[in-house]
């Protein structure tokens, strides 16, 4: 198992913690994932073997705040984008816009991954370094996020993508990591997968759906939002949108000197991608920082799937969301 603590560095707590997930992890039903590393099938979602110590301590130990800020995505659906405005958003008080911090560091590094960059490290994380309101991000499902976020008057941010897109987006991430002991699995044996809802943090659609509903009963605890929209909308309205949940709405002295256009120029994806932070450097998992900013546009499947894959995703996105109103831009 990857990442596995040394016991000699825990404290007794968390050596405990530590060999009773070991032993649960053990029991759990796995797969080869893309890269021919395991996935794990824990409470009705496949966990990476890189993260799946990181989920069962996070939902073991996470105490949230009332002012916390979760971002939730599924892997590659405009997660760094979310991370970006929503730093910028709560923080643009503490960093005016032309000192921010997202002009020299990854979005990823601050905004840091629950259950990859906090408690995969360790089952007790140190939180101090990261400012108030505290913006944390995972790739979860809903229902899976520890009781502490759930009962808590943290908000979660929730912002997913077409199924399409998401895969493709995936799918090349992997090959771009190159730190692969083999090569990533073909493109037409990955889609057989997903569409038996194997893949890291799957299947997409009940995760989707799981916090579609969720936000429709308590939408004031959590925003719903799609990056198709955020891509071909306007962003503008979107960013004041983002502002208003979060509870930081922008002032009318701020709407007149443009602070949320700013905002919108600073995070786009051009600019992000740009960056000289974001053009080297890389996570500490070893991900190039450059491989989080591939090409941001609706569409790109087309470039990949044929016909008959597409028409087949698309109509099980269609059984699967029957009835809850939940649809997307694929175009």
């Amino acid at each position: 198992m990857e990442n596995r603590e040394d016991s000699q560095n825990l404290t007794p707590r968390a050596e405990e913690q530590s060999n009773d997930s070991q032993e649960l992890i053990s029991s759990l039903p796995k797969v080869k994932n893309w890269d021919d590393l395991y996935l794990y099938h824990y409470q009705g979602t496949w966990y990476h073997s890189r993260c799946i110590n990181g989920v069962i301590s996070f939902q073991n130990n996470f105490q949230a705040e009332d002012s916390d800020v979760i971002l939730a995505t599924f892997p590659k659906s405009g997660t760094t984008w979310l991370k970006a405005l929503t730093f910028a958003i709560v923080h643009r008080s503490r960093y005016p816009l032309e000192k921010s911090p997202l002009l020299t560091s990854s979005p990823h590094d601050l905004v840091p991954f629950l259950e990859f960059d906090l408690y995969m490290k360790s089952p007790f994380p140190s939180f101090e370094h990261i400012p108030t309101p505290r913006i944390l991000s995972t790739h979860m499902p809903c229902g899976s996020l520890p009781k502490s976020i759930l009962n808590s008057n943290c908000r979660v941010v929730y912002m997913c993508r077409n199924p399409m897109d998401q895969f493709i987006s995936h799918w090349t991430f992997y090959h771009g990591l190159g730190d692969q002991t083999s090569d990533p699995l073909p493109l037409e044996e990955a889609f057989e997968m997903i569409c038996q809802g194997v893949q890291s943090y799957g299947p997409i659609w009940t995760q989707i759906l799981d916090y579609w509903n969720a936000s429709k009963a308590q939408p004031g605890k959590i925003l719903f939002l799609k990056y198709e929209d955020l891509m071909k909308g306007d962003i503008v309205s979107y960013v004041k949108q983002i502002a208003e949940f979060l509870g930081c709405p922008f002032s009318e002295s701020e709407e007149t000197q443009g602070v949320v256009e700013e905002i919108s120029k600073l995070c786009s994806f051009d600019n992000m991608k740009n960056l000289e932070v974001n053009k080297s450097g890389k996570q500490p998992g070893g991900a190039k920082n450059d491989t989080f900013f591939r090409k941001g546009i609706v569409g790109d499947w087309k470039n990949y799937l044929t016909p008959a894959m597409s028409e087949r995703l698309e109509k099980l996105m269609e059984e699967k969301l029957h009835g809850s109103g939940l649809t997307f831009k694929t175009s």
